[in-house]
């Protein structure tokens, strides 16, 4: 829809000296969601992918599984005064006999493009609601080797931070480290809900043998999110949360922090890393 970017006058200064020069800027813009029509949470994000975020999101929620359970994805008209479609309201249908779960129904969220849905959801909330767990997933192990080189893979694809320098980033690669697919977003939780949602609409769940690789830190909205979408190995360039090490532990996700270079740690689910040499325990 061409509002990804927007161009903004600001005053510059370089060792002294002061310009005015025009700059791009990230955009950002709400999004209502309404579940059956009913409005369910509004998030900040960039434009784009707006059904595929929707689906997503509704996907960590628990409510959509399979691309069965969606029936169809529409821009609200009428959401102004004067009836004209702002594209910042979307309302997903579910198919007949969809189980709505109370907790979403009777929900009105605020979701920043920060912090995701902080605090909603507890470790027990999220093992009663996942739909594939991770342990019952087939083997999957990946070399230290292969997890350094994902960081520099992932930033070579994010095109719009390239003309922003303001945009979070995720990415699904494969267990040979193949890129599967990355969005952007001005929040994390929004980009790896608009790869879900993608996956969700190509009836690609779960990710049962993929690696989710995010910009940033890992929180637990993150850690959530790969979970419901059983995806068994959550890495991140910045540190986790320690609920999010404490949801890895429970559910069986791997969960890896400080990817730079050759360094990382692994915090749960150390024994999808293969190793040369046995690890160290002090």
């Amino acid at each position: 829809m061409g509002r990804v970017t927007e161009r903004r006058k600001v005053l510059r200064i370089r060792d002294g000296a002061v310009s005015t020069r025009p700059d791009t800027l990230v955009a950002e813009e709400p999004l209502e969601i309404r579940l059956n029509g009913k409005p369910l949470a509004i998030t900040m994000r960039t434009p784009g992918d707006d059904f595929a975020l929707a689906a997503g999101f509704l996907v960590s929620e628990g409510v959509l599984a399979t691309a069965s359970d969606l029936q169809n994805i529409v821009y609200c008209a009428g959401a102004t005064v004067d009836g004209s479609n702002t594209y910042n309201v979307v309302d997903v249908k579910t198919a007949p006999g969809v189980t709505l779960p109370d907790f979403s129904l009777e929900r009105n969220v605020y979701t920043s493009s920060s912090c995701g849905l902080c605090g909603k959801a507890s470790l027990d909330a999220v093992r009663t609601t996942a739909r594939w767990p991770i342990a019952d997933t087939p083997p999957l192990w990946v070399t230290p080797e292969l997890l350094a080189s994902l960081p520099d893979r992932l930033r070579s694809a994010q095109r719009v931070f390239d003309r922003t320098g303001g945009l979070h980033a995720a990415a699904l690669f494969s267990a040979e480290g193949e890129l599967l697919d990355t969005r952007e977003d001005v929040g994390r939780h929004n980009a790896v809900d608009k790869l879900v949602g993608r996956a969700l609409q190509n009836d690609g769940l779960p990710l049962s043998r993929t690696i989710l690789m995010v910009s940033g830190r890992a929180s637990f909205e993150l850690a959530q999110k790969a979970v419901m979408a059983g995806i068994p190995m959550l890495a991140a360039v910045s540190a986790p949360s320690s609920l999010a090490v404490d949801l890895a532990a429970e559910t069986g996700l791997t969960l890896v922090g400080f990817l730079r270079g050759s360094s990382m740690n692994v915090y749960a689910g150390e024994d999808r890393i293969t190793l040369q040499e046995p690890a160290i325990h002090n």
